[in-house]
């Protein structure tokens, strides 16, 4: 396989899977109709068939998970524990974070070595690669093997990302006893306290999403998940009706114009460009100054906060921020 460059997590343009948005004709990839199924995982990996939201992928079952993904986001790991001992261990990886989303996504497995029609669909160019499908469409997510703790905090901001944009599903647990809501019938409710801004980002209503956050956070200012969500509802708000082209025609003739350049930070936060929204802040912050200078840096604190305090991007961009202002 030839090594072919993936952006790092965030570096997908999440916006463009918002929904409402009807699947894309043919572009849900699937195995070869009536192939041979794909083999049992190599005999020291992880059994996902004890995990709630992970499933290990074969030809017979890769196209029911795709279709999943109309439901709430489906995240494949293609891993060899054969060829790439440490891909495996991503794949565990995955998941036990799985778990810890409880139904935001659930997590495909696909061992190339036992479901090599699936890496040959799927025009796989190297392992290990991350793959998220929302509605039937793949988006490259990694393709590093990252430690336990980094890969949980770039799917946190990666959730975090899809709430805003109203993609708020979850799937129901595949094994052990079902929920109550499972078990009458329902749908499986999302968190209630945030149930109201979520609606609202599913109803394109951004100005009223930002209000029912606010008032989340007025509530109580430690809710992290409710700060992050006002935070990208904020962006969201900001950039309405916005042109991405002037936007940039603008920042680029006017680079000490704070205004100008936080836009396009902000429209770089919802490309998932969050280290350019961020680079673009801190060399605004180190070469103005004054009031200026402060509201360069109280939009970068508000960035940082829609992303996540634990994410190594932004543990360097604070770094990068106290080398601007000292």
């Amino acid at each position: 396989m030839t090594q072919q460059p993936f952006s790092r997590p965030g570096a997908i343009d999440l916006s463009a899977l918002k929904r409402p948005a009807a699947p894309a004709s043919g572009g849900a990839p699937t195995g070869p109709a009536g192939a041979a199924a794909g083999g049992a995982s190599a005999e020291d990996s992880r059994d996902a068939s004890g995990s709630p939201y992970a499933v290990d992928i074969s030809e017979q079952n890769f196209q029911a998970t795709i279709e999943a993904s109309m439901t709430a986001p489906v995240i494949l790991v293609f891993y060899s524990r054969t060829r790439m001992p440490e891909s495996g261990q991503l794949a565990d990886d995955l998941l036990t974070v799985s778990a810890e989303f409880e139904g935001r996504f659930l997590a495909g497995l696909v061992d190339i070595d036992a479901a090599p029609a699936i890496a040959q669909a799927m025009q796989i160019p190297s392992i290990p690669l991350v793959v998220a499908v929302i509605d039937g469409r793949p988006a490259p997510l990694l393709q590093d093997v990252l430690p336990l703790e980094e890969l949980r905090t770039a799917l946190t901001q990666v959730m975090q990302q899809l709430t805003t944009q109203g993609i708020t599903g979850r799937h129901q647990p595949r094994t052990g006893a079902p929920t109550e809501a499972a078990a009458e019938g329902e749908e499986e409710e999302v968190d209630p306290r945030y149930a109201a801004a979520q609606e609202a980002l599913g109803d394109g209503d951004i100005d009223r999403a930002v209000e029912e956050y606010q008032k989340l956070v007025d509530a109580n200012p430690a809710d992290a998940e409710a700060a992050a969500g006002l935070a990208m509802a904020q962006v969201l708000q900001r950039t309405q009706g916005v042109d991405l082209q002037k936007a940039r025609e603008a920042a680029a003739a006017n680079p000490d114009d704070v205004d100008a350049q936080t836009m396009v930070a902000d429209l770089d936060m919802l490309g998932g460009h969050v280290d350019d929204a961020f680079n673009r802040l801190v060399e605004l912050v180190r070469r103005s100054s004054g009031d200026e200078r402060n509201q360069a840096r109280e939009h970068l604190l508000g960035l940082f906060g829609a992303v996540g305090n634990d994410d190594p991007r932004v543990l360097r961009g604070r770094q990068n921020l106290a080398s601007a202002l000292f």
